[in-house]
Protein backbone atom coordinates (compact mmCIF):
# COMPACT_ATOMS: atom_id res chain seq x y z
CA UNK A 1 0.00 0.00 0.00
CA UNK A 2 1.81 3.42 -1.19
CA UNK A 3 -1.05 5.77 -1.49
CA UNK A 4 -3.92 5.94 0.41
CA UNK A 5 -6.84 8.57 0.11
CA UNK A 6 -9.00 10.15 3.20
CA UNK A 7 -12.46 9.80 2.50
CA UNK A 8 -12.80 12.36 5.60
CA UNK A 9 -12.46 15.67 6.27
CA UNK A 10 -11.11 17.42 9.92
CA UNK A 11 -9.67 16.14 13.10
CA UNK A 12 -9.65 12.70 11.91
CA UNK A 13 -8.26 13.10 8.50
CA UNK A 14 -5.47 15.01 10.29
CA UNK A 15 -4.87 11.73 12.45
CA UNK A 16 -4.93 9.50 9.68
CA UNK A 17 -2.31 11.37 7.75
CA UNK A 18 -0.04 11.69 10.87
CA UNK A 19 0.21 7.75 11.11
CA UNK A 20 0.35 7.50 7.26
CA UNK A 21 3.32 9.85 7.13
CA UNK A 22 4.78 7.32 9.71
CA UNK A 23 4.78 4.56 7.81
CA UNK A 24 5.81 6.03 4.42
CA UNK A 25 2.36 5.97 2.91
CA UNK A 26 1.74 9.08 0.49
CA UNK A 27 -2.09 11.02 1.79
CA UNK A 28 -4.66 12.07 -0.37
CA UNK A 29 -7.06 14.48 0.75
CA UNK A 30 -10.39 15.44 -0.12
CA UNK A 31 -12.41 18.74 0.40
CA UNK A 32 -15.61 20.62 -0.26
CA UNK A 33 -15.90 24.49 -0.50
CA UNK A 34 -16.21 24.80 3.07
CA UNK A 35 -13.16 23.19 3.21
CA UNK A 36 -10.61 24.43 0.93
CA UNK A 37 -7.76 25.85 3.14
CA UNK A 38 -8.65 23.59 6.18
CA UNK A 39 -5.10 22.03 8.20
CA UNK A 40 -6.13 18.41 7.00
CA UNK A 41 -5.87 19.84 3.36
CA UNK A 42 -2.63 21.22 3.83
CA UNK A 43 -0.74 18.59 5.43
CA UNK A 44 -2.18 15.69 3.08
CA UNK A 45 0.67 14.80 -0.08
CA UNK A 46 -2.07 15.32 -2.33
CA UNK A 47 -5.67 17.08 -2.44
CA UNK A 48 -8.98 16.84 -4.47
CA UNK A 49 -12.52 18.56 -4.72
CA UNK A 50 -15.28 16.92 -4.13
CA UNK A 51 -17.93 19.46 -3.94
CA UNK A 52 -19.79 21.95 -2.83
CA UNK A 53 -20.14 22.50 1.51
CA UNK A 54 -23.02 20.11 2.11
CA UNK A 55 -21.89 16.65 3.22
CA UNK A 56 -24.59 15.56 0.64
CA UNK A 57 -22.73 17.74 -2.22
CA UNK A 58 -19.18 16.38 -1.10
CA UNK A 59 -17.99 13.91 1.13
CA UNK A 60 -21.12 11.47 0.60
CA UNK A 61 -20.84 12.09 -3.26
CA UNK A 62 -18.94 8.10 -3.62
CA UNK A 63 -18.97 8.28 -7.49
CA UNK A 64 -16.42 11.11 -7.26
CA UNK A 65 -14.53 9.90 -4.60
CA UNK A 66 -13.90 7.00 -6.21
CA UNK A 67 -13.16 8.48 -9.79
CA UNK A 68 -10.31 10.54 -7.71
CA UNK A 69 -9.20 7.30 -6.19
CA UNK A 70 -8.50 6.07 -10.31
CA UNK A 71 -7.08 8.77 -11.20
CA UNK A 72 -4.77 9.07 -8.52
CA UNK A 73 -3.96 5.36 -8.02
CA UNK A 74 -4.78 4.85 -5.05
CA UNK A 75 -4.26 1.86 -3.21
CA UNK A 76 -6.91 2.11 -0.18
CA UNK A 77 -9.00 4.12 1.22
CA UNK A 78 -9.61 5.37 4.80
CA UNK A 79 -12.88 6.62 5.44
CA UNK A 80 -12.40 7.71 9.21
CA UNK A 81 -15.43 7.71 10.98
CA UNK A 82 -19.04 9.34 10.15
CA UNK A 83 -19.83 10.02 6.66
CA UNK A 84 -19.61 6.92 4.81
CA UNK A 85 -17.20 4.98 7.22
CA UNK A 86 -20.24 2.40 7.40
CA UNK A 87 -21.45 2.52 4.25
CA UNK A 88 -21.20 -1.11 3.21
CA UNK A 89 -22.03 -0.09 -0.36
CA UNK A 90 -19.51 1.70 -0.67
CA UNK A 91 -17.29 -0.17 0.97
CA UNK A 92 -17.71 -2.72 -1.83
CA UNK A 93 -17.25 -0.24 -4.50
CA UNK A 94 -14.19 0.77 -3.07
CA UNK A 95 -13.21 -3.03 -3.38
CA UNK A 96 -14.31 -3.94 -6.71
CA UNK A 97 -12.09 -1.13 -7.83
CA UNK A 98 -9.28 -3.01 -7.05
CA UNK A 99 -8.45 -0.88 -3.84
CA UNK A 100 -8.02 -2.06 -0.50
CA UNK A 101 -10.69 -0.91 2.10
CA UNK A 102 -9.33 -0.05 5.05
CA UNK A 103 -12.22 -1.26 7.50
CA UNK A 104 -14.49 -4.55 7.90
CA UNK A 105 -15.98 -6.36 4.92
CA UNK A 106 -18.83 -5.14 3.73
CA UNK A 107 -20.77 -8.06 4.93
CA UNK A 108 -20.02 -7.61 8.81
CA UNK A 109 -20.65 -3.59 8.18
CA UNK A 110 -24.25 -5.14 7.34
CA UNK A 111 -24.95 -7.00 10.05
CA UNK A 112 -23.99 -5.33 12.41
CA UNK A 113 -25.36 -2.34 10.68
CA UNK A 114 -28.45 -3.14 11.90
CA UNK A 115 -29.52 -3.91 15.67
CA UNK A 116 -32.09 -6.48 15.07
CA UNK A 117 -29.84 -8.59 12.87
CA UNK A 118 -26.69 -7.54 15.05
CA UNK A 119 -28.78 -8.96 18.31
CA UNK A 120 -29.94 -12.12 16.31
CA UNK A 121 -26.22 -12.77 15.42
CA UNK A 122 -24.32 -12.36 18.87
CA UNK A 123 -27.42 -14.49 20.83
CA UNK A 124 -26.15 -17.67 19.29
CA UNK A 125 -22.77 -17.12 20.77
CA UNK A 126 -24.02 -16.26 24.22
CA UNK A 127 -23.42 -12.47 24.58
CA UNK A 128 -26.11 -11.38 27.02
CA UNK A 129 -28.86 -9.16 25.84
CA UNK A 130 -30.89 -6.64 27.19
CA UNK A 131 -34.78 -7.83 27.79
CA UNK A 132 -36.90 -7.25 24.59
CA UNK A 133 -37.70 -8.59 21.19
CA UNK A 134 -34.79 -8.81 17.85
CA UNK A 135 -37.35 -8.38 15.24
CA UNK A 136 -38.90 -4.98 14.16
CA UNK A 137 -42.44 -3.84 15.16
CA UNK A 138 -44.86 -1.07 13.65
CA UNK A 139 -47.55 -1.61 15.35
CA UNK A 140 -47.97 0.56 18.29
CA UNK A 141 -50.88 -2.17 20.41
CA UNK A 142 -47.89 -5.06 20.20
CA UNK A 143 -45.17 -2.49 21.40
CA UNK A 144 -47.58 -2.45 24.34
CA UNK A 145 -48.42 -5.46 24.90
CA UNK A 146 -44.53 -6.48 24.59
CA UNK A 147 -43.80 -3.62 26.97
CA UNK A 148 -46.59 -5.38 29.45
CA UNK A 149 -44.69 -8.49 29.36
CA UNK A 150 -40.92 -6.71 30.33
CA UNK A 151 -42.56 -3.93 32.47
CA UNK A 152 -41.72 -0.80 32.00
CA UNK A 153 -40.09 1.61 31.38
CA UNK A 154 -38.91 0.32 27.87
CA UNK A 155 -37.04 2.16 25.34
CA UNK A 156 -38.18 2.55 21.72
CA UNK A 157 -35.19 2.11 19.02
CA UNK A 158 -34.59 2.65 15.36
CA UNK A 159 -33.34 -0.27 14.01
CA UNK A 160 -30.66 1.39 11.73
CA UNK A 161 -28.93 4.23 12.55
CA UNK A 162 -27.72 5.34 15.73
CA UNK A 163 -26.24 8.43 17.30
CA UNK A 164 -29.15 8.47 19.56
CA UNK A 165 -31.76 9.11 16.68
CA UNK A 166 -34.56 7.46 16.35
CA UNK A 167 -34.50 6.52 20.73
CA UNK A 168 -37.80 7.57 22.81
CA UNK A 169 -37.78 6.65 26.41
CA UNK A 170 -41.60 5.46 27.56
CA UNK A 171 -42.21 5.20 31.09
CA UNK A 172 -46.56 4.27 31.33
CA UNK A 173 -48.38 3.22 28.66
CA UNK A 174 -50.46 6.20 27.72
CA UNK A 175 -46.68 7.47 26.36
CA UNK A 176 -45.94 4.34 24.25
CA UNK A 177 -48.05 5.32 21.20
CA UNK A 178 -46.80 9.02 20.67
CA UNK A 179 -43.45 8.10 21.99
CA UNK A 180 -43.68 5.65 19.00
CA UNK A 181 -44.65 7.39 16.13
CA UNK A 182 -41.84 9.97 17.21
CA UNK A 183 -39.29 7.43 17.06
CA UNK A 184 -40.67 5.83 13.66
CA UNK A 185 -40.44 9.41 11.74
CA UNK A 186 -37.10 10.10 13.38
CA UNK A 187 -35.89 6.91 12.27
CA UNK A 188 -37.39 7.50 8.83
CA UNK A 189 -35.97 11.15 8.34
CA UNK A 190 -32.48 9.97 9.38
CA UNK A 191 -32.19 6.37 7.92
CA UNK A 192 -34.82 5.99 5.41
CA UNK A 193 -36.41 3.34 7.72
CA UNK A 194 -38.79 3.43 10.26
CA UNK A 195 -38.21 0.12 11.54
CA UNK A 196 -38.35 -0.02 15.62
CA UNK A 197 -38.31 -2.76 18.46
CA UNK A 198 -38.62 -2.24 22.15
CA UNK A 199 -36.17 -3.47 25.14
CA UNK A 200 -36.64 -2.75 28.71
CA UNK A 201 -34.88 0.01 29.78
CA UNK A 202 -31.87 -0.24 32.23
CA UNK A 203 -32.08 2.39 34.64
CA UNK A 204 -28.83 3.67 35.97
CA UNK A 205 -27.15 2.61 33.09
CA UNK A 206 -23.24 3.01 32.19
CA UNK A 207 -22.24 3.40 28.71
CA UNK A 208 -18.95 1.30 28.20
CA UNK A 209 -17.13 0.05 25.36
CA UNK A 210 -14.42 -2.59 24.10
CA UNK A 211 -12.20 -1.48 21.75
CA UNK A 212 -11.59 -4.70 19.62
CA UNK A 213 -9.18 -5.87 16.52
CA UNK A 214 -9.06 -8.73 14.26
CA UNK A 215 -7.27 -9.53 11.50
CA UNK A 216 -7.89 -11.39 8.17
CA UNK A 217 -6.61 -14.94 9.49
CA UNK A 218 -9.40 -14.97 12.33
CA UNK A 219 -7.09 -13.68 15.67
CA UNK A 220 -9.15 -11.33 17.23
CA UNK A 221 -8.04 -9.53 20.95
CA UNK A 222 -9.93 -6.64 22.72
CA UNK A 223 -7.61 -3.64 23.88
CA UNK A 224 -9.95 -2.66 27.12
CA UNK A 225 -12.65 -0.78 28.01
CA UNK A 226 -13.90 3.01 27.44
CA UNK A 227 -16.14 4.61 29.55
CA UNK A 228 -18.64 6.88 28.14
CA UNK A 229 -21.70 7.82 30.49
CA UNK A 230 -20.85 11.59 30.24
CA UNK A 231 -23.44 12.31 27.61
CA UNK A 232 -26.06 14.75 25.99
CA UNK A 233 -28.62 13.33 23.73
CA UNK A 234 -27.49 10.19 24.16
CA UNK A 235 -24.28 11.62 22.52
CA UNK A 236 -20.62 11.72 24.47
CA UNK A 237 -18.75 14.37 25.47
CA UNK A 238 -15.93 13.25 27.95
CA UNK A 239 -14.76 9.40 27.31
CA UNK A 240 -11.98 7.91 29.92
CA UNK A 241 -10.29 4.59 29.93
CA UNK A 242 -10.16 2.62 31.64
CA UNK A 243 -13.19 2.91 33.68
CA UNK A 244 -13.66 3.71 37.55
CA UNK A 245 -15.90 0.64 37.93
CA UNK A 246 -14.89 -2.30 36.27
CA UNK A 247 -12.73 -5.06 38.24
CA UNK A 248 -10.47 -7.51 36.09
CA UNK A 249 -12.62 -10.04 36.55
CA UNK A 250 -15.63 -7.98 34.93
CA UNK A 251 -12.77 -6.42 32.68
CA UNK A 252 -12.00 -10.11 31.20
CA UNK A 253 -15.59 -11.29 30.87
CA UNK A 254 -16.80 -8.27 28.69
CA UNK A 255 -13.74 -8.77 26.39
CA UNK A 256 -14.50 -12.16 25.54
CA UNK A 257 -18.01 -11.23 25.06
CA UNK A 258 -16.50 -8.52 23.03
CA UNK A 259 -14.78 -10.90 21.13
CA UNK A 260 -17.72 -13.09 20.87
CA UNK A 261 -19.30 -10.60 19.20
CA UNK A 262 -16.20 -10.45 16.27
CA UNK A 263 -16.61 -14.25 15.95
CA UNK A 264 -20.64 -13.83 15.37
CA UNK A 265 -19.62 -12.04 12.10
CA UNK A 266 -16.37 -13.07 11.03
CA UNK A 267 -14.92 -9.36 11.66
CA UNK A 268 -11.99 -7.75 10.29
CA UNK A 269 -10.10 -4.74 11.69
CA UNK A 270 -11.13 -2.30 13.86
CA UNK A 271 -14.26 -2.15 15.85
CA UNK A 272 -15.93 -0.81 19.28
CA UNK A 273 -18.61 -3.58 20.80
CA UNK A 274 -20.91 -1.02 23.23
CA UNK A 275 -22.50 -2.09 26.40
CA UNK A 276 -25.20 -1.44 28.68
CA UNK A 277 -23.62 -2.24 32.77
CA UNK A 278 -26.46 -1.53 35.18
CA UNK A 279 -26.63 -0.87 39.01
CA UNK A 280 -25.68 -4.65 39.49
CA UNK A 281 -23.16 -4.39 37.40
CA UNK A 282 -24.35 -7.06 34.49
CA UNK A 283 -23.92 -6.14 31.08
CA UNK A 284 -25.63 -6.21 28.01
CA UNK A 285 -25.11 -6.02 24.83
CA UNK A 286 -25.81 -2.67 22.86
CA UNK A 287 -24.51 -2.27 19.07
CA UNK A 288 -21.22 -2.36 17.65
CA UNK A 289 -20.05 0.09 15.47
CA UNK A 290 -17.62 -0.74 12.39
CA UNK A 291 -15.39 1.67 12.19
CA UNK A 292 -12.63 3.58 14.76
CA UNK A 293 -14.74 5.67 17.37
CA UNK A 294 -13.93 9.12 17.77
CA UNK A 295 -12.83 8.44 21.69
CA UNK A 296 -10.05 6.13 20.25
CA UNK A 297 -7.27 8.41 21.22
CA UNK A 298 -7.71 7.40 24.78
CA UNK A 299 -6.92 3.54 24.36
CA UNK A 300 -4.01 4.60 22.47
CA UNK A 301 -2.87 6.50 25.55
CA UNK A 302 -3.16 3.70 27.96
CA UNK A 303 -1.51 1.06 25.43
CA UNK A 304 0.93 2.80 23.82
CA UNK A 305 -0.74 1.78 20.09
CA UNK A 306 -1.09 3.67 17.13
CA UNK A 307 -4.48 2.22 15.98
CA UNK A 308 -4.64 3.76 13.12
CA UNK A 309 -1.48 1.82 11.95
CA UNK A 310 -3.02 -1.19 13.35
CA UNK A 311 -5.92 -0.87 11.21
CA UNK A 312 -3.67 -0.09 7.80
CA UNK A 313 -1.39 -3.39 8.94
CA UNK A 314 -4.68 -5.67 9.15
CA UNK A 315 -5.99 -4.54 5.57
CA UNK A 316 -2.85 -5.24 4.32
CA UNK A 317 -3.15 -9.00 5.02
CA UNK A 318 -0.74 -8.74 8.43
CA UNK A 319 -1.41 -10.32 11.21
CA UNK A 320 -2.22 -8.66 14.57
CA UNK A 321 1.08 -6.76 16.03
CA UNK A 322 0.33 -8.22 19.17
CA UNK A 323 -1.56 -10.94 20.76
CA UNK A 324 -4.05 -10.58 23.81
CA UNK A 325 -1.24 -11.61 27.09
CA UNK A 326 0.85 -9.06 25.13
CA UNK A 327 -1.31 -6.28 26.16
CA UNK A 328 -1.66 -4.40 28.94
CA UNK A 329 -2.99 -1.23 30.74
CA UNK A 330 -0.83 1.78 31.58
CA UNK A 331 -2.22 4.67 33.47
CA UNK A 332 -5.49 6.23 32.72
CA UNK A 333 -6.56 8.89 30.01
CA UNK A 334 -9.77 11.23 29.38
CA UNK A 335 -11.02 12.74 26.47
CA UNK A 336 -12.55 15.95 26.61
CA UNK A 337 -14.68 16.85 23.20
CA UNK A 338 -14.60 20.22 22.70
CA UNK A 339 -17.68 21.21 20.72
CA UNK A 340 -18.61 24.68 19.50
CA UNK A 341 -21.78 25.11 21.41
CA UNK A 342 -23.39 26.98 24.03
CA UNK A 343 -24.50 24.66 27.26
CA UNK A 344 -26.43 26.78 28.85
CA UNK A 345 -29.10 26.94 26.29
CA UNK A 346 -29.49 23.11 25.78
CA UNK A 347 -25.93 22.63 24.14
CA UNK A 348 -26.92 24.43 20.93
CA UNK A 349 -24.29 24.85 18.07
CA UNK A 350 -22.82 27.66 17.74
CA UNK A 351 -21.11 28.25 14.87
CA UNK A 352 -18.64 31.63 14.53
CA UNK A 353 -15.28 32.32 13.75
CA UNK A 354 -12.43 31.38 16.48
CA UNK A 355 -11.07 35.22 17.14
CA UNK A 356 -8.54 33.36 19.58
CA UNK A 357 -7.36 30.27 19.46
CA UNK A 358 -4.42 28.94 21.52
CA UNK A 359 -4.10 24.93 23.14
CA UNK A 360 -3.06 23.82 25.72
CA UNK A 361 0.67 21.76 25.78
CA UNK A 362 2.43 19.63 28.53
CA UNK A 363 3.03 16.75 29.76
CA UNK A 364 0.97 13.70 28.89
CA UNK A 365 -1.58 16.49 26.79
CA UNK A 366 -2.44 15.77 23.27
CA UNK A 367 -4.89 17.52 21.10
CA UNK A 368 -6.75 16.23 18.09
CA UNK A 369 -8.00 19.38 16.33
CA UNK A 370 -8.96 20.93 12.77
CA UNK A 371 -8.77 24.49 13.10
CA UNK A 372 -6.53 27.67 13.49
CA UNK A 373 -6.93 30.83 14.68
CA UNK A 374 -9.21 32.87 12.34
CA UNK A 375 -10.77 30.06 11.01
CA UNK A 376 -14.86 29.61 10.72
CA UNK A 377 -16.52 26.48 11.75
CA UNK A 378 -18.88 25.58 9.06
CA UNK A 379 -22.01 25.09 9.35
CA UNK A 380 -22.59 22.10 7.55
CA UNK A 381 -20.65 19.52 9.44
CA UNK A 382 -20.66 18.37 13.27
CA UNK A 383 -19.43 21.02 15.41
CA UNK A 384 -16.78 19.30 16.83
CA UNK A 385 -13.51 21.90 17.48
CA UNK A 386 -11.21 19.49 18.93
CA UNK A 387 -10.66 16.19 21.18
CA UNK A 388 -8.56 17.46 24.24
CA UNK A 389 -6.59 13.74 25.51
CA UNK A 390 -4.68 13.42 29.00
CA UNK A 391 -3.03 11.05 30.20
CA UNK A 392 -1.68 10.44 34.02
CA UNK A 393 -0.56 7.42 35.92
CA UNK A 394 -3.15 7.29 38.11
CA UNK A 395 -7.24 8.62 37.49
CA UNK A 396 -6.78 11.34 40.04
CA UNK A 397 -3.78 12.67 38.16
CA UNK A 398 -5.61 12.36 34.80
CA UNK A 399 -8.57 14.69 36.21
CA UNK A 400 -5.93 16.88 37.32
CA UNK A 401 -3.95 17.30 34.50
CA UNK A 402 -7.56 17.57 32.30
CA UNK A 403 -8.64 20.37 34.56
CA UNK A 404 -5.54 22.52 34.21
CA UNK A 405 -5.08 21.62 30.14
CA UNK A 406 -8.65 23.44 30.53
CA UNK A 407 -7.73 26.10 31.93
CA UNK A 408 -5.23 26.73 29.29
CA UNK A 409 -7.13 26.26 26.51
CA UNK A 410 -7.94 29.62 24.85
CA UNK A 411 -11.27 29.99 22.70
CA UNK A 412 -12.92 33.15 21.95
CA UNK A 413 -15.74 34.06 19.52
CA UNK A 414 -17.83 31.29 20.31
CA UNK A 415 -19.34 29.24 23.05
CA UNK A 416 -17.73 25.83 23.64
CA UNK A 417 -17.92 22.88 26.01
CA UNK A 418 -14.98 23.22 27.56
CA UNK A 419 -16.36 24.79 30.44
CA UNK A 420 -18.89 21.54 30.96
CA UNK A 421 -16.14 19.75 30.98
CA UNK A 422 -14.25 21.59 33.66
CA UNK A 423 -17.93 21.17 35.58
CA UNK A 424 -18.32 17.65 34.84
CA UNK A 425 -14.73 16.75 36.31
CA UNK A 426 -14.75 19.00 39.26
CA UNK A 427 -18.45 17.07 40.26
CA UNK A 428 -18.16 14.66 43.53
CA UNK A 429 -19.83 11.80 41.44
CA UNK A 430 -17.25 11.91 38.57
CA UNK A 431 -14.26 12.19 40.85
CA UNK A 432 -15.90 9.55 43.11
CA UNK A 433 -16.75 7.10 39.97
CA UNK A 434 -20.74 7.22 40.83
CA UNK A 435 -22.30 8.42 37.87
CA UNK A 436 -24.09 7.38 35.40
CA UNK A 437 -25.79 8.34 31.44
CA UNK A 438 -27.99 10.30 33.27
CA UNK A 439 -25.23 12.39 34.64
CA UNK A 440 -26.49 15.99 33.29
CA UNK A 441 -30.43 15.36 33.87
CA UNK A 442 -29.37 14.76 37.46
CA UNK A 443 -26.86 17.69 37.33
CA UNK A 444 -27.25 20.11 35.13
CA UNK A 445 -30.79 20.70 35.07
CA UNK A 446 -30.22 24.42 35.01
CA UNK A 447 -26.86 25.04 33.46
CA UNK A 448 -26.31 28.14 35.13
CA UNK A 449 -24.96 25.93 38.39
CA UNK A 450 -21.61 25.53 36.32
CA UNK A 451 -21.11 29.07 36.43
CA UNK A 452 -21.58 29.07 40.54
CA UNK A 453 -19.74 26.58 41.85
CA UNK A 454 -16.90 28.20 41.70
CA UNK A 455 -17.18 28.98 45.38
CA UNK A 456 -13.74 30.33 46.49
CA UNK A 457 -12.29 33.76 45.24
CA UNK A 458 -9.04 32.28 43.51
CA UNK A 459 -11.13 30.19 41.11
CA UNK A 460 -13.56 32.77 40.18
CA UNK A 461 -10.21 35.52 39.55
CA UNK A 462 -8.22 32.80 37.71
CA UNK A 463 -11.15 32.32 35.55
CA UNK A 464 -11.76 35.82 35.23
CA UNK A 465 -8.41 36.40 34.49
CA UNK A 466 -8.21 33.78 32.03
CA UNK A 467 -11.17 35.19 29.93
CA UNK A 468 -9.56 38.83 29.72
CA UNK A 469 -6.35 38.11 28.54
CA UNK A 470 -7.36 36.07 26.39
CA UNK A 471 -9.49 39.55 25.07
CA UNK A 472 -6.79 41.48 25.71
CA UNK A 473 -4.56 39.40 23.16
CA UNK A 474 -7.20 39.85 20.31
CA UNK A 475 -7.26 43.14 20.58
CA UNK A 476 -2.89 43.22 20.41
CA UNK A 477 -3.97 46.09 23.70
CA UNK A 478 -1.42 44.81 26.23
CA UNK A 479 -1.11 48.42 28.12
CA UNK A 480 -4.36 48.01 29.49
CA UNK A 481 -3.51 44.71 30.74
CA UNK A 482 -3.22 45.84 34.41
CA UNK A 483 -6.46 48.14 34.49
CA UNK A 484 -8.79 45.37 33.06
CA UNK A 485 -7.12 42.43 35.43
CA UNK A 486 -8.10 45.06 38.47
CA UNK A 487 -11.35 45.39 37.42
CA UNK A 488 -11.68 41.36 36.88
CA UNK A 489 -10.08 41.16 40.38
CA UNK A 490 -13.31 43.25 41.79
CA UNK A 491 -15.66 41.70 40.08
CA UNK A 492 -14.81 38.32 41.35
CA UNK A 493 -15.03 39.80 44.81
CA UNK A 494 -18.31 41.13 44.04
CA UNK A 495 -19.48 37.53 43.33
Amino acid sequence: MKKVLIANRGEIARRVIRTLKKMGIQSVAIYSDADANAPHVLEADEAVYVGASPSAESYLKQDVILQHCKNLNVDGVHPGYGFLSENGDFAQKVTDAGMIFIGPSPKAMALMGDKLSAKKAVKEFNVPLVPGIDRAITDANEAKEIARKIGYPVLIKASAGGGGKGMRLVESEDMLEEQMKLAQNEARSSFGNDACFVEKFVTKPRHIEIQVFADKQGNTVYLFERECSIQRRHQKVIEEAPSAILTPELREQMGNAAVNVCKACDYEGAGTVEFLLDADLKFYFLEMNTRLQVEHPVTEEITGLDLVEWQIRVARGENLPKAQNELSINGHAIEVRVYAEDTINGFTPDIGRLKRYSVPSGKSVRVDDAFLEGMDIPIYYDPMIAKLIVWGQTREKAIERTIRAIDEYQISGLKTTLDFGKYVLKHEAFTSGNFDTNFVRHYLKDPRVMYTVMEDEGEVLKHGINQIWTSIKERDCKEFASKEITSSWKNARSL
